[in-house]
């Protein structure tokens, strides 16, 4: 069984490649990732319809190993997501997901 963490995005106007780069399985976030025993591995959906939401799907062998990834991990995450953030109009949690 593996969990499974969702997001929901919509990139900011102009930036949807830039965006695509960052995002992709291996943008910055998987490469932060990787470095955590227990990655599985990250997906980016597009939308079929422009403008529509894009979707990431983050695979860890258990929620422990995302547990211990943040306590280790927090401040690199923290800066990483400030430092994109200009990529996103707007961005949600959509939930977390044992597969």
């Amino acid at each position: 069984m593996a969990h499974v963490r969702i997001w929901r995005f919509h990139p900011a106007p102009g930036c949807e490649q830039a965006f695509a780069e960052a995002y992709a399985g291996d943008g910055p976030w998987a490469r932060l990732f990787r470095q955590a025993p227990g990655f599985i591995g990250s997906a980016l959906l597009a939308p079929d319809q422009p403008g529509g939401p894009w979707l990431t799907l983050d695979r860890w062998q258990a929620r422990a190993d995302f547990d211990r990834f943040q306590d280790q991990n927090g401040a690199a995450y923290r800066a990483l997501d400030a430092a994109l953030e200009r990529l996103t109009a707007d961005e949600l949690f959509i939930g977390a997901f044992e597969d």
